[in-house]
């Protein structure tokens, strides 16, 4: 079907409509229109790290986690696996007449929220806290969901959630986010606009007010800056039952009438939950009009269209995807290897790790709440596997065959219940040769509103410090004097005392192979290559109040105090060297561009992959303007002893600064261009980091 065929076909099924029909098509649970030969549809699919909630499905690292791998390239990888899945369910299901949720072809991801303070429990599912990473880990998702073709869709991404929204999650229903026009153009809009400017298909509106307005209801947001300013032509689609918020707890509006009639004029289209079929009173009473509807309809029934849900089977490029495909061995290999990229090493003193394979190690104690825990394996929005390996299950198969090991292993202590705490058995350390001790955070203490039943801030947590039962532990088991291996699990920061271990590493949520890639990395099978997507304070007195939404005090880009890791760090078993920065232009006008070559040397003895990270500081900026700002980056792999030329090409909106306004502006003088490993701190250099190089630039 052509384009033209296609719309003539939209408006013609449109006009067909009655008003009550034209309204059952805006809701996330579409009926079936018959007699105009429209099948039943439900909206509602997520896929955030992989297709979820409708059984078998590779169980991906976490969104936090793909954005460690700062790798686009291969975050696409694995955004088209989980569609070719997602397609392949969607095929399966039609062909048993199963039309209903988490099986349709419309998927509400990524969220490109900013993870703008650790304490939001659903900022696992973001890809961190600067806006470019976000960006670029965001259009590479979307597009290996959607893939080339913005008109004919291997599946619709979402662009989630407009805007402004990282908590509170108890208070998300009501709050409203005050934010300066400066930090909402230069912090909280970007990700989105770099996906709308791609052609996502859809935007979801998030739960909260913004500067007033409720987002699923915001003339500001919906209609001068998406429709407006950036032009998006796809469907705008309320969070689940947050048009209904706008008279039960915003006060906007005073019935549900009223409530869907704003939403439907701002510009959403499609309403996930119960409010929209009051849009049959709304028109009677002529709060909106049937033009109105219309035109929200058009724009969800060409969705419908671009994937492919009215051609015949034998147009369907993707009808060749079938069960088979779901989980297949291709796909639990590429699970394996994004946990692998994920993981971060943020401590090892006396290269605890890998273990040495010398004779020394004879005897191995696991210990901790999160080892046997498959809560820490899959997040939140999860699918399910057959194949999920535990990280206990990873170390011991590891360990299959090596008679001359010894592996053992105790719970220590509960993952959120002080009451049970196995004391005695950290007088086993005394035995071993060395603790792996697997602590942190699990799916049961942070996560989305009504998901969360370990948390008491509804998801959200209180606090980044480890929980107090564990620290105690862990202090404990340190005190015994033998080397101590800490692996924590979690999805956002913890603030961990330093001295508690010999060595650390993150590892996030880490999917159905975490076992595997953690167990691989522990003995050396592969190097350590992960970054920090987000800044870890040092404590929860170094954050601003988590209600306040300005980015004062907040993220690498505006935070002042010494954090504990920073933004982009992560160290591995060999070491880097970076030996300086060269610039194609000494200045630069709007409009134009500069090469970057950034020269970096692998000085260890292994091989290992780097990720050069391209900042830009305004050298006479204000206390308002970013301490820097990530404007490129890439992951290179460099054997020992070996050097790398990486280039980068920066346009000239890489210097520019957003005025108080929000508009972009490139201001004169001279600017600062920095590679580095991480955050260009001093405290990432004492960390083990390589010392950032330097170039200078002046903008006319």
């Amino acid at each position: 079907m052509t384009i033209d065929q296609r719309e003539a076909k939209i408006k013609d099924l449109v006009s067909s409509m009655t008003l009550e029909e034209k309204v059952s098509q805006l809701l996330h649970e579409s009926p079936a229109i018959p007699r105009l030969g429209i099948p039943e549809y439900n909206w509602w699919n997520e896929c955030l790290h992989g297709v979820a909630r409708s059984g078998v499905a590779t169980v991906f690292p976490q969104a936090i986690a793909l954005a460690a791998t700062f790798d686009e390239e291969f975050v696409r990888q694995v955004a088209d696996a989980i569609s070719d899945e997602a397609r392949a369910k969607y095929n399966e299901a039609v062909k048993r007449n199963n039309r209903g949720q988490y099986w349709g072809l419309t998927f509400w991801t990524p969220n490109v929220n900013i993870f703008r303070d650790p304490r939001w429990g659903r900022g696992q599912e973001t890809y961190g806290e600067d806006p470019y990473l976000a960006g670029r880990i965001g259009l590479a998702f979307m597009k290996g969901l959607q893939g080339d073709d913005n008109e004919h869709l291997k599946v619709a991404a979402c662009a989630k959630h407009f805007a402004v929204h990282s908590g509170p999650e108890k208070l998300r229903h009501e709050f409203n986010a005050e934010v300066s026009k400066k930090d909402l153009f230069e912090t909280y809009l970007p990700a989105f606009k770099v996906l709308v400017e791609n052609g996502v298909e859809a935007v979801m509106g998030a739960y909260n007010r913004t500067l007033g307005e409720p987002c699923c209801g915001s003339f500001f947001l919906l209609k001068d800056i998406l429709r407006g300013a950036w032009q998006f032509k796809g469907h705008v689609v309320s969070d689940c039952w947050a048009i209904r918020d706008f008279h039960e707890h915003h006060k906007i509006t005073k019935t549900p009438e009223e409530s869907a009639a704003l939403a439907l004029r701002a510009g959403c289209d499609l309403n996930c939950g119960c409010t929209y079929p009051d849009l049959v009173v709304s028109c009677q009473k002529g709060l909106a009009t049937e033009e109105e509807i219309s035109a929200a309809l058009e724009r969800v029934l060409r969705a419908r269209f671009k994937l492919g849900v009215f051609d015949e089977p034998k147009d369907d490029p993707y009808a060749a995807l079938d069960g088979a495909i779901i989980n297949c061995e291709k796909h639990q290999r590429l699970a394996l290897e994004a946990a692998k990229r994920s993981i971060v090493l943020l401590k090892n003193d006396n290269n605890l790790l890998p273990l040495k394979d010398d004779g020394s190690i004879r005897k191995i104690l696991v210990m901790g709440p999160s080892a046997a825990n498959i809560h820490a394996l899959i997040a939140n929005y999860h699918g399910l596997s057959s194949h999920l390996v535990t990280i206990l299950e990873g170390l011991v198969e590891k360990t299959h065959g090596r008679f001359d090991i010894t592996i053992d292993y105790h719970q220590a202590c509960k993952m959120y219940d002080q009451n049970h705490n196995m004391g005695w058995t950290v007088g086993m350390a005394e035995s071993a040769d060395v603790v792996i001790a697997v602590f942190g955070l699990d799916n049961a203490m942070e996560g989305e509103e009504g998901d969360v039943i370990a948390s008491d801030c509804k998801g959200d947590r209180g606090a980044i410090e480890l929980p107090d039962h564990q620290l105690a532990y862990l202090r404990a088991l340190k005190n015994r004097g033998k080397p101590v291996a800490l692996i924590l699990t979690g999805g956002s920061a913890i603030a961990v005392p330093e001295d508690i271990a010999d060595a650390i590493l993150f590892v996030w949520y880490p999917g159905e192979k975490g076992g595997a890639a953690v167990a691989d990395i522990i003995f050396g099978g592969t190097a350590p290559s992960g970054k920090l997507p987000i800044t870890f304070p040092a404590s929860t007195s170094q954050l601003p109040p988590y209600e306040d939404y300005a980015m004062k005090g907040r993220t690498y880009r505006y935070m002042v105090e010494k954090p504990l890791f920073p933004f982009g760090f992560g160290l591995s078993y060999t070491t880097f060297s970076f030996l300086g920065v060269a610039l194609s232009e000494k200045t630069l006008s709007k409009g134009g561009s500069v090469k970057v070559a950034a020269s970096v040397a692998n000085t260890g003895t292994g091989d290992g992959d780097e990720v050069v990270q391209l900042y830009i500081v305004r050298d006479d900026r204000t206390e308002d303007d970013p301490a820097s700002s990530l404007r490129a980056f890439k992951r290179v792999s460099i054997p020992a002893g070996k050097q790398a030329l990486v280039d980068f090409t920066l346009e000239s909106s890489a210097f520019e600064s957003v005025n108080d306004a929000g508009e972009s502006v490139l201001l004169p003088g001279s600017y600062t261009v920095i590679a580095a490993d991480a955050a260009p701190l001093a405290v990432s250099v004492e960390k083990g980091a390589a010392k950032p190089v330097c170039a200078k630039i002046t903008v006319a």
